[in-house]
């Protein structure tokens, strides 16, 4: 079945089929592969489906390339799913200088790893996080091409009016944990100068797992009857299939100096008719509190989608799924996105 033509999401194996199963871009791009890939910070929400994801792919056309997922791995069963799916695992801290020697060279790198919430409390080891390990890693990986996972916090907030930040505007991250994300592109620019790696920032806002997400929040939310939040009115969400396909394929755009894409959906979506849709849906009023903000954080995606095309899920389908989860009280991670934050304080 076309992943169009689904209507709801019933069981977290389904889910997890569907985030990692290739589209005809995707093998694509696996035919052009050159090289073994490796994933690094496979272990956290997104990492596990990117590198099955990248798996499928290559073996649908029949390729020997390698996957390799790299992470602390602390929770086990991220490591045991990858190795049953023949992805090769490495533990690795990234903050270890001499560990991340002992990583084997690899031609295609998607790092992801970074640190975002409690950086209110252990700011400096956010910091390290998101700066020392890039450095780490640049200077490790100088013969790789590197796909950087960032974010749309390197962006100020603009005017809820606007169709959101666009590659070439200023950057102007709010708050330390934003700082230390242009912190990690600028390390990376550094080695990419210098070292002639190919690179490509993917500033990411915000990728939608069932489990997660600005949807999911705001769903569960409603569903419980809390208030929604609106000093901060409109958000940009993206399928994390979609920004899975989109990631592998943006190692074909890699380059030095490197160059930034924005990675989200096409719609702007306001808190406000988010809430009153899962509300409406579920017989309930939606409980707001506040009003819009004058400002969100907002990014335009019109050349990530010339790039690689439009997104297979629009928001419409997302929405559906999202609100059939919770309303059957599928499993939720309890990991906020924290979206409603205007000071950058996470």
């Amino acid at each position: 079945m076309s992943i169009a033509a689904i209507k709801s999401i019933a069981t977290e194996e389904q889910l997890e089929e569907l985030l990692s199963r290739p589209n005809g871009a995707d093998i694509e791009w696996a035919r052009r592969l050159k090289g073994d890939v490796m994933v690094l910070g496979a272990g956290g929400k997104m990492g596990p489906s990117l590198a099955l994801r990248a798996r499928r792919a290559i073996d649908t056309v029949g390729m020997g390339h390698r996957v390799i997922a790299v992470s602390r791995f602390s929770e086990k069963a991220a490591r045991e799913l990858l190795e049953r799916q023949r992805i090769e695992t490495l533990p690795c801290d990234f903050l270890d200088r001499q560990q991340v020697e002992r990583l084997p060279a690899c031609d295609n790198v998607l790092f992801m790893a970074g640190r975002k919430f409690g950086t209110g409390d252990r700011s400096d080891l956010t910091w390290a996080s998101n700066t020392i390990v890039p450095a780490n890693l640049g200077l490790h990986f100088g013969g790789s091409r590197m796909v950087v996972f960032s974010t749309g916090n390197v962006y100020p907030l603009v005017e809820s009016s606007s169709s959101g930040s666009v590659e070439t505007d200023s950057l102007g991250p709010v708050g330390e944990y934003a700082q230390s994300c242009l912190g990690r592109e600028r390390v990376m620019e550094y080695c990419s100068r210098e070292l002639g790696i190919p690179c490509l920032m993917f500033r990411l806002n915000y990728a939608v797992d069932l489990r997660y997400g600005v949807l999911v929040d705001i769903a569960w939310k409603v569903r419980q009857g809390k208030a929604i939040d609106l000093s901060v009115g409109y958000a940009n969400v993206i399928w994390q299939g979609d920004a899975n396909s989109m990631a592998l394929r943006s190692l074909d755009l890699c380059q030095s100096p490197p160059r930034a894409l924005n990675v989200t959906g096409r719609e702007k979506l306001s808190v406000r008719e988010l809430a009153q849709y899962f509300a409406a849906r579920w017989g309930q009023e939606a409980e707001l509190a506040g009003t819009e903000g004058p400002r969100a954080l907002l990014s335009d995606s019109t050349l990530s989608r010339s790039l690689l095309g439009e997104p297979e899920v629009p928001a419409s389908q997302l929405l559906e799924w999202v609100a059939d989860w919770v309303e059957h009280d599928g499993s939720y991670l309890g990991k906020p996105t924290k979206y409603e934050v205007a000071d950058g304080k996470f």
